[in-house]
């Protein structure tokens, strides 16, 4: 029973650092981060554990891990009210042609990484998104503007990404 206890334990804090790393931060990880999440995967393990090795002990940690991610996602489901608490929810970034900074900010990115992301798209001049999402998993979905996609300029004038 001590191990399943601690094992939820430990789900919930790597939720909540999860979480608080942010959308992007989890989209974006490096081969550095990987080996990082790694490591602190095996010191996790050493805390849920505590030096007992056995094959029941491991079934009974990831078993733990398992059910607690799916009872997450059953009452994100079941109750829709916790979804954004449970999984974030998109935000828009871009609206018109104008970055919101203060979603930037909120979400700790720059417009850099709205450029960045554009440019993949084909996307030349903000002026051109209508309207730029930040998806739950730290994607983004561009939308943009009719007239600007048949060569018009809108009021926004030529603002290419660089």
């Amino acid at each position: 029973m001590d191990i399943l206890i601690r094992s939820l334990v430990i789900f919930l804090f790597l939720w909540l650092v999860v979480r608080v790393g942010g959308k992007r931060e989890v989209a974006q990880l490096t081969a550095f981060d990987m080996i990082l999440l790694i490591t602190v995967g095996d010191l996790v393990s050493q805390g849920i554990v505590q030096e007992d090795y056995s094959l029941t002990t491991a079934v009974i940690a990831v078993a733990t891990f398992a059910v607690a991610g799916l009872a997450l996602g059953s009452l994100a489901q079941r109750f829709p009210g916790f979804r954004p608490w449970l999984a974030g929810r998109a935000r828009i970034v871009v609206r018109d042609g104008e970055p919101l900074l203060d979603v930037l900010r909120g979400e700790r990115m720059t417009i850099q990484d709205v450029h960045e992301a554009a440019r993949r798209q084909g996307i030349r001049r903000l002026s051109d998104i209508e309207l730029c999402v930040l998806e739950t998993d730290g994607s983004f979905s561009f939308f943009t503007d009719e007239a600007h996609d048949e060569g018009g300029r809108g009021a926004q004038g030529d603002h290419r990404l660089t």
